[in-house]
């Protein structure tokens, strides 16, 4: 059994309490956080031995093999760098660092260290991803040459309603503020197709009536954007304010295009016309059925193993880590993927974060040409 320890007391924290049980392969040891109530909670809670407000006094008195982080993002690279200058892998809250140079240099130490490192894109080990990636590897798609990303951030919920009602909430110190928050759950699923080198374009703005504080209403709710590489093109949103609250990933093929739901958990190949006239009209609703039928069966399916909850690619993640750790493989997620995210996360942020009338002389110059 691995020893873990929490680091950030909040309401994540117990999801990686039970996760980490639930693999079979860990025992979570230690919490600890800075505000010593938050660590007694969750430690009288969840029933864990010790509790600490000063990590390294954990990582040490612990024995700890694994530092779980789930504090905010501006805090992960002195966190990471601690943890595995003191012989600790590092399983990390999303997004992974602020930027890709903190990316760059918690994995670069992890490397010279021989630790490893694991970032909880929990979608990416999710029924639909993992389908995608069996249907690329049969060749059912063919080569992929377009990405669409759907993305729901709802506000009026507990997370939500948190930023905007507190202006010292740590999302508010993010360089990309809300949209910096979740786009690690767009990019980590687009990371593995669009390659190192794309252009970027990206539209921010904020839709819903000011509140009457500055920091608040600084707060973007709407973003568009497109990536383009030499093949693949993305294009996407994330929006507080479409209804429903999706979350989709559709992959277009040379071969077969596929719709993935990460909402209810599908993935089923867009409708195609086989035959002519009207009767190959009718057959596409049929084909669709069948195939939601059989994901619902599926999910049925799982549902019964009582492997249907809502952190499911959570777990899944973990149990590959932490095996990967102890068995001494690859580590489930590949650096080289995690630095793409965090790019073109970093290159969104700077093209929302571009006054609009500075000097088209950029790069991305003909990208950007392109929005106005």
């Amino acid at each position: 059994m691995l020893r873990v320890g929490i680091v950030g007391c909040g309401k994540i924290s117990d999801a990686h309490v039970e996760q980490a049980r639930a693999t079979g392969l860990a025992e979570v040891v230690a919490v600890a956080d800075r505000e010593p109530l938050m660590a007694q909670q969750i430690a009288q809670r969840l029933g864990i031995e010790k509790r600490y407000t000063d990590v390294l006094t954990m990582i040490k008195e612990a024995k700890l093999d694994v530092i779980h982080v789930a504090t905010p993002p501006d805090s992960h690279l002195a966190i990471a760098r601690l943890a595995l200058e003191n012989g600790c892998h590092v399983f990390l809250e999303k997004p992974l660092a602020l930027d890709t140079s903190q990316t760059q240099e918690i994995l670069s130490l992890a490397e010279k260290v021989g630790r490893k490192v694991a970032v909880n894109y929990l979608y990416n080990f999710e029924s639909p991803f993992k389908r995608l990636e069996t249907l690329l590897a049969q060749g059912e798609l063919g080569e992929i040459v377009h990405i669409e990303s759907a993305y729901g951030y709802d506000l009026n919920g507990e997370y939500g309603l948190a930023v905007l009602s507190d202006p010292k909430h740590w999302v508010h110190r993010l360089p990309g503020k809300l949209f910096h928050n979740v786009l690690d759950h767009v990019m980590c699923k687009i990371a593995p197709f669009i390659g190192e080198n794309f252009q970027t374009v990206a539209l921010a703005s904020r839709r819903r009536s000011p509140m009457g504080s500055e920091i608040v209403d600084a707060l973007p709710d709407e973003l568009r954007f497109i990536l383009a590489s030499d093949r693949v093109s993305v294009s996407g949103y994330i929006s507080a304010h479409a209804k429903p609250v999706t979350h989709t990933l559709k992959v277009l093929g040379t071969r077969n295009s596929y719709l993935l739901d990460f909402v209810s958990r599908t993935c089923t190949p867009l409708a195609r016309q086989r035959f002519p006239g009207s009767i190959g009209r009718l057959i596409p609703a049929i084909d669709q059925a069948r195939s939601f039928s059989g994901e619902a069966r599926s999910n049925f399916g799982a549902f019964w193993r009582h492997d249907y909850h809502f952190f499911i690619g959570m777990r899944r993640l973990l149990t590959a880590f932490y095996g990967s750790i102890m068995q001494g493989t690859a580590s489930p997620q590949k650096p080289a993927e995690l630095l793409i995210a965090s790019k073109a996360i970093d290159a969104i942020v700077a093209s929302i974060n571009t006054p609009k009338d500075a000097p088209k002389d950029t790069p991305n110059a003909q990208m950007e040409a392109l929005s106005l």
